[in-house]
């Protein structure tokens, strides 16, 4: 892991001085003037719009430093960071089809739908560090963020992020390598957005410990597991992905700013012509040297050596043509229309019933599908949006989706509050994995019906008051899942969902508490059953330090951090096809999670050490997210991040 930090530091110190190969006084004269603008962005789920995300260099909470929790800040684990997650938010899972192989891991992974970008006045670099308990049972994470404009259109930047963890139970280590190489350039007429996605996860597999009460008995080493030293089961996850965003918009072009610094923007009608490719290439293996060890009770191929192979690659192109009426009205409208053609193939090893052997098949699938999209600003504070899709022919053919969004701005006395309702009505047939699989213990071959779903929901924004309200509910016709037999299963029944969450930071004096509260509840939960309250909250003292004679500032906080939710019965986890399921026998829940942790800044360093999990076996050993797999034993954190934009 070292190596990675030293790669990093040397790569930061290479890219962050004198990448233009300027003398000091080029530097100097090209420095600009007042605060250095560093702006961060996504694309929508359209990929034709920038959604601009908030710069991520904060002080506040940096004890909080998994990617994972960004994403959502509620997760159940296998309790190693690095290894398959999924959110209790039902609300925020990942549900996409097309995502079902790296569904459990996508917070931690760069593709298309988590592309991000970069424009900077200055160079950029940021490098983070982590690490915690002791060296044989490590965690290190490490992350390299790098961005530098070579004219104020044109900008380049990467991102590598390392997972590097051992594990304190046996047979539980994580290695996740995510790199992502990126460029924009954002003309006036021409803009074009790329990105490149190379993904690595290897999950060491155990498949949980056999008693819960050895965890009182043994070290967290000498816990016994269910997949041990004979079996060294691991899963591989290898993802492969470019995105390239071409567009190119026409009209009426006007000049603004002074006569040393003008621009050019659009003014009356405007079209845009775009095109944008998504290119994915995904493979999923699974190993167990001991298949008959008694873990698993059937075996289809081999009884010497399990190795299961399967493998996704997708193309998809779309052109589009998008309008818009001039941004200056106090009214206007847009909207847009396209084609999306889309290309897979799928293949993987089967069982060769009649013989030892296994087979290897391959699909080939296409689709064809129409897409749409209208909007309308009134003012600086409405806006509507819909945009739709139609499968036409292909693998897909009749699945269709719908959303739509109101927002609404409002000029308080302390800030301005935003009002969003949306809602989405999806047709879509579940992934091809439901339907066919093949490896060495599962084999399943079904025909699926279309998951039918509603969602509706709305969240009030309140920055200056850092209140955050959002409520969800869906109903869900052939909910497809995994049941009790890690096997695939459609509830042919209807299923609601709903949820509400609250986020709020409240302050007195120096000290704060700032929470995130969830409340969720299932119509059916022998389906799906979600933990009725879930919350994560942190309490802390902050106090800012001001030293005269070098006129510097170190800014402190100290406190604890909770991660709690009420009983249910969580998922299991199946190693072999790296997929949650249903189970009815154990509920987990009811256990406070506690961190006490010290975050330090000192000008653009920031660093923390904390107590992770600091009351564990004070109330007994029922930390588990998930059956059979407990959360880490008591252990000491630390972190560092420097940030270099001069």
């Amino acid at each position: 892991m070292n190596r990675y930090f030293l790669i990093g530091l040397l790569l930061s110190v290479l890219t962050g001085s004198g990448s233009f190969a300027q003398t000091p006084g080029e530097a100097q004269s090209k420095r600009p003037a007042g605060p250095r603008i560093i702006r961060e962005w996504n694309l929508n789920h359209d990929f034709t719009e920038e959604v601009i995300i908030p710069f991520d260099t904060v002080f506040s909470l940096f004890h909080r430093y998994r990617l994972t929790d960004r994403y959502s800040p509620l997760n159940a684990t296998l309790g190693n960071y690095g290894l398959p997650f999924y959110q209790l938010n039902f609300f925020d899972r990942i549900s996409d089809p097309d995502r079902f192989l790296y569904s459990y891991y996508q917070p931690l992974i760069y593709t298309p739908e988590r592309a991000v970008f970069m424009n900077t006045q200055v160079p950029f670099t940021e490098l983070v560090w982590t690490n915690g308990g002791p060296r044989e049972t490590s965690e290190q994470t490490f992350r390299v963020r790098h961005s530098q404009n070579v004219n104020r259109f044109l900008n380049f930047g990467l991102i590598y992020d390392i997972v590097y963890n051992l594990g304190q139970y046996n047979y539980q280590r994580a290695e996740d390598k995510a790199f992502t190489l990126f460029s924009s350039y954002t003309g006036p007429a021409y803009k074009y957005y790329f990105s490149a996605g190379i993904n690595d996860i290897t999950s060491w597999e155990n498949g949980g410990i056999l008693n819960k009460e050895d965890l009182g008995q043994y070290e967290t080493r000498d816990v016994p597991i269910n997949l041990g030293g004979l079996n060294t089961a691991k899963s591989v996850l290898k993802n492969r992905n470019i995105l390239f965003v071409q567009r190119y918009t026409v009209g009426k072009r006007t000049q603004t700013g002074d006569s040393l610094k003008k621009a050019e923007r659009f003014s009356g009608l405007r079209g845009t012509f775009s095109h944008i490719l998504i290119a994915e290439n995904n493979k999923r293996s699974y190993s167990d040297n001991s298949p008959l060890s008694g873990f698993y009770d059937t075996v289809f191929i081999s009884k010497k050596a399990t190795f299961d192979s399967l493998a996704q690659r997708s193309f998809k192109n779309s052109l589009r043509f998008d309008f818009a009426t001039d941004e200056k009205r106090k009214i206007s409208l847009g909207g847009g229309v396209g084609i999306r053609n889309e290309l897979f193939r799928y293949s993987q090893i089967i069982p060769a019933h009649d013989t030892t052997f296994s087979d290897t098949l391959a699909w080939r699938k296409s689709n064809n599908a129409v897409i749409g999209k209208l909007f309308n600003t009134i003012g600086d504070k409405f806006r509507w949006t819909a945009d739709g899709e139609l499968y036409l022919t292909g693998y897909k053919a009749g699945d269709f989706s719908l959303k739509g969004e109101i927002t609404k701005s409002f000029v308080l006395k302390k800030g301005t509050a935003s009002w969003i309702i949306h809602g989405s009505m999806i047709n879509r047939q579940p992934s091809f994995w439901y339907t066919s699989w093949g490896s060495n213990h599962f084999e399943w071959l079904n025909e699926l019906n279309k998951e039918f779903r509603i969602d509706i929901g709305t969240r009030l924004s309140y920055p200056a008051l850092k209140t955050d309200l959002r409520f969800d509910y869906a109903i869900i016709d052939n909910y497809t899942d995994f049941n009790t037999e890690a096997l695939p299963s459609q509830h042919g029944g209807g299923l609601s969902v709903a949820s509400i969450m609250l986020s709020k930071e409240m302050k007195a004096w120096k000290f704060h508490l700032s929470g995130d509260v969830l409340g969720q509840i299932s119509s059916n939960s022998e389906i799906l059953d979600l933990p009725l309250i879930s919350l994560r909250s942190a309490g802390y003292f902050e106090h800012l330090f001001r030293f005269k004679q070098t006129n510097g500032k170190l800014n402190t906080q100290i406190g604890f951090d909770v991660l709690y939710h009420s009983l249910y019965y969580a998922y299991s986890y199946m190693p072999s096809t790296g997929r949650f399921f249903r189970q009815d026998k154990v509920r987990t829940g009811n256990y406070p999670f506690v961190n006490v942790f010290l975050n330090l800044k000192l000008k653009r360093t920031r660093i923390f050490v904390m107590f992770d999990h600091v009351n564990a076996g004070l109330l007994g050993y029922e930390y588990f997210m998930m059956p059979s797999y407990p959360m880490n034993y008591r252990m000491l954190r630390y972190g560092l991040a420097w940030t270099f934009y001069n």
